[in-house]
């Protein structure tokens, strides 16, 4: 059976988890088999500077992170329900991929 895997990543988990919520909802409506949203690790990415610019004096340090969160949903292959699936609105600041996998 083809199966489309979706995976969805974004900074904001709010809109990430929104977005999920509506593809699995709108996949359900026109009866294809959904599985997930599966929670994928979520990546830090972290930056660590010096606040001194000449070197001078304590060394004391900035720390900023950002994390990406990300999410896969595997739906069965209903014609009707991908169509509708490519139409939901993404939110800025969220990335989606589709894969038809077999």
């Amino acid at each position: 059976m083809q199966v489309a895997r979706i995976r969805v990543a974004s900074t904001d988990y709010k809109k990430l988890e929104e977005l999920v919520h509506s593809i699995k909802e709108t996949a359900q409506k026109f009866g294809a088999s959904v599985t997930g949203p599966m929670p994928l690790p979520t990546k830090k990415l972290k930056v660590v500077t010096r606040k001194s610019p000449s070197g001078a004096g304590t060394a004391t340090f900035e720390r900023w992170e950002m994390r990406v969160h990300k999410r896969v949903i595997d739906v069965g292959i209903n014609e009707r329900a991908l169509r509708q699936i490519m139409r939901v609105e993404v939110p800025e600041g969220v990335n989606i991929e589709i894969e038809l996998k077999e």
